[in-house]
């Protein structure tokens, strides 16, 4: 994977200041913790229909993402977002990235961290791909600021501090990383931030708690169902009128009841465990069009377990964790374990 150009600010999409792809403007809308009332998600079903190419989809941080906008779309996708409260700040709008264990009653707290980063304008240039976790199920997914209860993660590992106020703390650590960031974009890349932002905060104790991904497998779960969205990408023709709580795994936190028309609803299915980037012809960079290849792949598929089709050697998508990858090579895949 070649490394990352710093003579740039990165170049992470956002909702107004969109990424020009090969099948037309991509906006990312954050959704910090994954939460999307009905009548927001009704707002989003409705731009994508009318805005863009059809199609919702979720990405590997809980966000929602349109393609497909013809130039100049983006204002008025901007007015609709704005006018529904789903661009709350158009200046920390890159930033707020919170992913939140997604059966977990957090959202509150997510909503205090997000209203915290937004009020401070030092933070509005933080790097797009700076990542906040919420609970023990996300801490895993290498965030640079993580809360599992009051234990702070920091570049995906306790740091052994234990917070009273997790949303200063998440705030704090923040400034903390801007201020010694450099041209990094992840707190991991900073030699010694870790212990900078430790010592900054206090003393730490002895215990960790191991970082950990613990996925929502698609079926019943007390009140609540998850959906899986097959390759992530939510027709926006469906599911109106329902509020969702997004997964980092594009799924569909839905009321029990729902219509899931389309999607899958068992861990069993074929789907479960199945992700892919864009590829062509909607990027530009990529040798294949992997996602109508991952299709014909999943009729013969025989064992579980977690693939990812990448049409480059960028390997965009990748979930964390363990995954088998099928890699574009322009004569076929490369098979990486």
């Amino acid at each position: 994977m070649p490394p990352d150009p710093r003579d740039r600010p990165d170049a992470c999409p956002g909702a107004v200041d969109v990424h020009q792809a090969a099948d037309g403007g991509l906006a990312r809308i954050r959704v910090p913790g994954g939460t999307v009332s009905a009548a927001r998600v009704d707002v989003l079903r409705s731009a994508a229909i009318e805005l863009g190419d059809g199609f919702l989809e979720l990405t590997s941080r809980a966000n929602v993402q349109i393609r497909g906008l013809a130039p100049g779309a983006e204002h008025e996708l901007g007015a609709r977002l704005a006018e529904a409260g789903l661009l709350p700040s158009m200046t920390h709008e890159r930033v707020r990235n919170i992913v939140a264990a997604p059966l977990e009653d957090n959202q509150a707290l997510v909503d205090a961290i997000d209203a915290a980063l937004c009020a401070d304008p030092a933070l509005a240039s933080l790097p797009g791909r700076f990542l906040v976790t919420v609970g023990g199920a996300v801490s895993g997914l290498s965030g640079d600021v993580g809360l599992v209860g009051d234990a702070l993660f920091l570049a995906g590992r306790d740091s052994g501090l234990r917070v009273t106020d997790p949303v200063d703390a998440v705030v704090t650590a923040a400034r903390l990383f801007q201020e010694i960031r450099g041209d990094a974009w992840r707190l991991s890349e900073v030699d010694g931030g870790v212990r900078k932002i430790t010592t900054a905060l206090g003393d730490p104790g002895d215990v960790r708690i191991e970082p950990g991904v613990t996925p929502v497998a698609p079926g019943a779960h007390g009140d609540v169902f998850v959906a899986g969205v097959p390759l992530g990408r939510w027709d926006a023709r469906l599911l109106a009128g329902v509020p969702v709580r997004i997964t980092p795994w594009r799924s569909l936190v839905v009321p029990s009841g729902s219509d899931t028309r389309c999607l899958f609803t068992s861990p069993d299915s074929p789907w479960h465990g199945v992700s892919a980037c864009t590829g062509s012809p909607g990027c530009a960079k990529s040798l294949a069009d992997v996602r109508s290849d991952a299709s014909r792949w999943i009729d013969a598929r025989t064992a579980p377990g977690r693939v990812h089709w990448s049409g480059c050697a960028r390997r965009c998508g990748r979930p964390a964790g363990d995954v088998v990858e099928f890699v574009a090579t322009g004569d076929g895949y490369e098979e990486i374990r």
